[in-house]
């Protein structure tokens, strides 16, 4: 069987973390599709072991959570009736914790938007974080219960609530939402600093995912056909997302500065993950 090169494995990634299609990929590297699957499914197992082993006991003070749309297969309206209700077909949220200080994309989930994903999440979350922090969501009831029962009043904890105003234009509510009116605020638990209570820099992180990640597009057959290769898809966005880009106003990387790496990584050393 023949083997890629480092070479080969560092090109395909490279345009793959730069937001190519498996196909677009396959045509600038000189591969088959398969051989870009394959390579997808490797190293997207090894980037998901490897961050849940590095990504402990971290002092992380503001973290943000939110939740982000894509879909599997197909969209949920256009399913056959045998695959209705089944994950991993149709609607499929990605729910993101990112540490507003450092950047620092600590977990992330692949689920549905319900209560059962949103405690599997929180959950997660709470593995990785030591200290007391202060925690930012939007208005979606399922983190109620699920930071409830997770934290209890061991987190100070906000909610903030965008309030839309009404649109008489269908066409452009169906690409964007409608204007953004005002914010309401609410505490949950604790004593957050209700200065800092916000989803603006998680909100960005769902730009950036949507951005560099060719499944997430809208308007597209660029779009996840297995459930298993949108989770790989992440992971290895996340590991380049956290090791190797430079964040612009940090001037490192997120990881470094968060102290959960003391170098700059590159695409070679996240291929050699796989040694």
């Amino acid at each position: 069987m023949n083997k890629l090169s480092t070479q080969k494995r560092v090109q395909i990634v490279s345009a793959l973390v730069e937001g190519n299609s498996v196909n677009a990929t396959a045509r600038i590297v000189g591969v088959s599709n398969n051989t870009v699957l394959k390579l997808l499914g490797d190293l997207g197992n090894a980037c998901a072991i490897y961050q849940d082993k590095v990504f402990r006991n971290l002092t992380c003070k503001r973290i943000e959570c939110d939740e982000i749309w894509s879909f599997v297969h197909a969209k949920e309206r256009h399913l056959s009736p045998e695959l209705q209700g089944v994950f991993g077909y149709g609607d499929v949220y990605t729910w993101v914790a990112i540490d507003a200080d450092t950047k620092l994309v600590p977990c992330w989930n692949v689920g549905r938007r319900d209560a059962e994903s949103a405690m599997a999440f929180i959950k997660d979350l709470s593995e990785r974080v030591t200290n007391r922090f202060q925690l930012s969501t939007d208005g979606f009831k399922a983190y109620l219960t699920a930071v409830e029962e997770t934290f209890g009043s061991e987190i100070e904890y906000a909610m903030i609530v965008k309030i839309y105003g009404h649109t008489e234009d269908d066409a452009s509510k169906r690409y964007s939402p409608a204007e953004c009116i005002g914010c309401e605020t609410e505490v949950i638990s604790g004593k957050p600093d209700m200065n800092l209570v916000s989803t603006s820099y998680i909100e960005r992180q769902n730009l950036t995912m949507r951005m560099n990640m060719r499944r997430f597009t809208r308007l597209t057959n660029g779009f996840s056909k297995k459930v298993e290769n949108h989770m790989h898809a992440i992971a290895i966005h996340y590991m380049h997302y956290n090791f190797v880009r430079i964040h612009k106003s940090l001037r490192c990387s997120p990881a470094m500065a968060a102290g959960v790496s003391n170098a700059l990584w590159s695409i070679e050393d996240i291929v050699a993950l796989l040694d």
